[in-house]
This record gives C-alpha cells, sequence and structure tokens, in this order.
C-alpha cells in the first residue's frame, strides 16, 4: 500500500512538473513577443512612413530635397533644408537655455536642499510636466513673445555687429521664443531624471569623500558628477528628444517661416510645426501628401540618429568609467 501511495505521488509531482515547464515555456514565449513589440512598432512606423514618402522619393532622392531652401508646393518644389534647420536651431537652442540651470536644481536639490523642500518639488515637477504644450504656447505668446520682441530691438541697436543676435524680425516670433518655451518644457523631464541619478548614489560615497577632508562641492565635483556622468546625459538625452518632436507649443510662437534662420531672432519652421500645420490641406497638390510624410521620415530618422548618437556616447562613457 505504501509502495502504491509512493508511486501515486511521484507521478502526481512528474506530471505538475511537467505542466510547470510547458507553462514556463509558453509564458516566455509571450514576454518574449511582448518585449520585441516596441521594436515591430518602430519598424513598422519606418516601413509605412517611407511608403507613404515613395512617391516624392522616387522622383528626387533624399539629398535633393537638401540642396535647396525653397517651399513651393504649387511648383512641385519640396525642400526640407530651411525645416531641418529650424528644427536643430530651436533644439540646441533650448538645449543649452535649459542644461546648465537644470543640472544646478539637480545638484541643489540633491546635496543642499532640506528634505521638505525636495518633497515640495516633487508634485511641483510632475505638474509642470503634465501641463499640456498648447497652454505653454498660450503663455508664450503672452509673456515670452513681447519679451523677445524687445530683445530684438535692443540687440538692433547695440549688439548688431554680432550676426547670430542680429535680425531684421521685429515681431518677437522666432527661434529664441520656441527655445524659451521649450526649455522650459523640458527642464522638468530633465531635472527629475537627474535627480533620481544622484539620489541613487550610496551614502558611502559621500561620506568616505568628507572623511578625508574633501568639501561638500568637492565631493560633488571630483565624485558624483563623475559616477553619474552616463545618467546626467541620459536625462539630457530625454529631453532633447521631447524638444525634437514637440508641436503645438513651438509652431504658435517660432513664426513658422519656411527659410533658413541666420539668428536666435529670426522666425523658424520646425519640422514637427511643418506637419502640423499642413496635413490634410492642398492634398489635390500632386506630391504634397508624399512630401509631408517625407518630413514625418526625416524628423524619425533625425531623432533615431540622434538616439544612436546617444546611446553610443554612454555606452563610452560606460566603459571608460569601468576601466
Amino acid at each position: 500500500m505504501a509502495s502504491w501511495l509512493l508511486l501515486l505521488h511521484s507521478k502526481n509531482r512528474a506530471n505538475y512538473y511537467k505542466r510547470r515547464r510547458i507553462i514556463d515555456k509558453y509564458l516566455r514565449r509571450c514576454l518574449y513577443m511582448l518585449t520585441a513589440l516596441p521594436v515591430i512598432l518602430a519598424m513598422a512606423l519606418l516601413l509605412t512612413l517611407l511608403v507613404r514618402s515613395w512617391p516624392l522619393l522616387s522622383v528626387k532622392p533624399l539629398w535633393q530635397l537638401f540642396s535647396d531652401q525653397a517651399w513651393l508646393p504649387t511648383q512641385g518644389q519640396f525642400n526640407f533644408l530651411p525645416f531641418i534647420t529650424g528644427t536643430l536651431w530651436v533644439t540646441i537652442t533650448a538645449l543649452i537655455i535649459a542644461v546648465p540651470p537644470c543640472l544646478l536644481v539637480i545638484i541643489y536639490l540633491s546635496e543642499y536642499a532640506h528634505w521638505a523642500t525636495r518633497e515640495m518639488m516633487k508634485p511641483v515637477l510632475d505638474l509642470l510636466a503634465a501641463i499640456p504644450s498648447v497652454v505653454y504656447g498660450v503663455w508664450g505668446v503672452i509673456a515670452i513673445v513681447p519679451w523677445v520682441k524687445e530683445l530684438t530691438l535692443f540687440s538692433q541697436n547695440y549688439l548688431g555687429f554680432i550676426p547670430i543676435l542680429s535680425s531684421k524680425n521685429p515681431t518677437g516670433f522666432s527661434i529664441l521664443a520656441g527655445s524659451i518655451v521649450l526649455a522650459i518644457m523640458i527642464g522638468p523631464y530633465i531635472i527629475a531624471m537627474g535627480f533620481e541619478v544622484l539620489s541613487a548614489v550610496p551614502a558611502g560615497y559621500r561620506e568616505a569623500s568628507l572623511s578625508v577632508g574633501a568639501t561638500r562641492w568637492e565631493t560633488i565635483k571630483y565624485v558624483l558628477i563623475p559616477k553619474t556622468t552616463s545618467g546626467i546625459i541620459a536625462a539630457i538625452v530625454m529631453g532633447a528628444s521631447r524638444a525634437l518632436g514637440e508641436t503645438m507649443a513651438v509652431l504658435m510662437v517660432v513664426g513658422n517661416v519656411a527659410r533658413i534662420p541666420a539668428s536666435i531672432f529670426d522666425p523658424a519652421y520646425p519640422l514637427p510645426a511643418l506637419i502640423a500645420n499642413n496635413f490634410g490641406e492642398m492634398l489635390s497638390i500632386p506630391l504634397y501628401d508624399s512630401a509631408l510624410m517625407t518630413a514625418a521620415f526625416i524628423l524619425l530618422i533625425l531623432v533615431l540618429i540622434f538616439n544612436i548618437f546617444a546611446s553610443l556616447m554612454l555606452r563610452r562613457i560606460i566603459q571608460r568609467e569601468k576601466s
């Protein structure tokens, strides 16, 4: 009787482990499919845009679309150089404005601020990140554009000998206005992520540095910043990715003039604004729909190149820190 019960128990255990292996096998496959889904979606998006852009790309190669700055859809001229340069001008200027103060805020919140200040700032940053972009755009039109207009007049009178600071655009709708709005929008993302990176450094690093006589600033400069360089760069990359694709707030204050800017006070026409302003209009013009899809395709390629470059740079920094 005992041997029969032992045999039955062993068979039940064997069946149990067999069922568990089958469940683990199918669960592993399901998780693999879910993991591969973002890659599949990205490839599908890229392929869809390429197919929709092909009518224009089959007529004009991509490099020819960058050879001129004329955008005349009624004459069949679709050149994206002004929109690409406008996108890069606005994004780079926004990063120049946003990154230095964001780094200082990150250091203050992580190393100097009282715990009550930190707890108060967290919901404030979440609130700023959650504000719709159109609200930032309206605020930019009301508050930033008039200030930039006055700054433009001042620059014309006193800084006209500096090309990048001289412009004949008196409206205030300019690259600088769009960059200021963008810098305020991406600031909460950079600060929140950078604060988490610095806070994740073990307290032992700070204590060891302070114990050998280093000041708090020396600890930050020589211990914490080198230790968290890759994470801080990742935070900046996250903000830059948001800036590259931002549409509504930028198109409301940047001027939307299809020409290559020469100054931060000149108007610009970023690629997202081009797509948002014109999609669904004048589709009776030959190749117009394909031109807008090409603009979306170029924007996606720019974002991919930027993120791939940032990923390679991060990997190089991490390898250098390990060695």
